[in-house]
């Protein structure tokens, strides 16, 4: 049997998995053109002519647009903070600690960028029960469904190796308990937990992963290599020193003035 092209193509383009991406269809008439337009994610906002009841707000249009608002303050808050923070474990807890009495602003930037993952988390979670109980993942819409669970295992993904970047007693075991959980999977699970740590324990291989896994540029920085690791470790020892120097002058000076007010109620 020869190979006809023109076949081929009109038995894709017939298919449920290409009218499910493609909903308007081939063709040139104004209502194709129409579905074109309309069911199109940018272009439905900006069409001439349109019914009202497309582009009126709902409780679809919130989800999706405070989810994005919400995509959009990690971004932002996470590159700010990506610039106070060094993926060791000798520096990791301290940087946390500067944001969180040092750095201007830096507790706030902490707080809003966790607050806006939480809420990231349950609006994606409620935009989902939405298209799930409405029905809407149904023909011609599995393309959508599709694309909307893959965004969030991504988000959940996201969500987790965040979890371990402040280096504290709940991250590491949290980290510990969602990893040895993996492992429990049949036939991979060992796989899996050597996979996510980087080894078999929580450790700085765990730590120095989720960085790389959260942030993927970051993975080309001179933050990674060997040398800004020795910068980091030379920057911890000096800031400790520092604050152990604050902490020695503020002694002294209280026990200069506890003396001078005692020498002074004496006389």
């Amino acid at each position: 049997m020869p190979f006809n092209a023109d076949q081929m193509i009109d038995k894709v383009r017939g298919s449920r998995v290409w009218r499910s991406v493609f909903r308007s269809g081939s063709g040139s008439s104004t209502l194709h053109r129409a579905l074109a337009i309309q069911q199109n994610i940018f272009l439905h906002l900006f069409a001439t002519k349109v019914r009202k009841r497309m582009v009126r707000f709902g409780v679809t249009w919130y989800l999706g647009t405070l989810t994005f608002g919400t995509f959009l303050i990690l971004v932002i808050t996470g590159i700010l903070l990506m610039l106070y923070y060094h993926p060791s474990v000798p520096q990791a807890y301290a940087d946390m600690k500067d944001l969180q009495f040092v750095v201007s602003s830096g507790l706030f930037l902490r707080n809003l960028h966790r607050w806006s993952a939480q809420l990231m988390v349950f609006l994606v979670f409620a935009h989902m029960f939405k298209v799930f109980y409405r029905g809407a993942y149904r023909t011609p819409r599995e393309f959508n469904w599709v694309i909307g669970v893959v965004l969030l295992v991504i988000t959940l993904l996201l969500s987790y190796t965040g979890y371990l970047l402040p280096w504290d007693q709940l991250a590491f075991w949290a980290i510990t308990v969602g990893s040895n959980l993996s492992s429990a999977v049949p036939l991979v699970g060992s796989r899996i937990h050597f996979l996510l740590l980087g080894g078999n324990q929580v450790n700085a291989n765990a730590l120095l992963r989720f960085y790389v896994l959260r942030w993927p540029p970051s993975s080309s920085s001179p933050s990674i290599s060997g040398a800004s690791a020795r910068t980091a470790d030379s920057t911890c020892s000096s800031r400790n020193r520092k604050r152990k120097q604050l902490l020695t002058a503020g002694l002294r000076s209280r026990r200069g003035n506890e003396r001078t007010e005692g020498f002074r109620r004496r006389h």
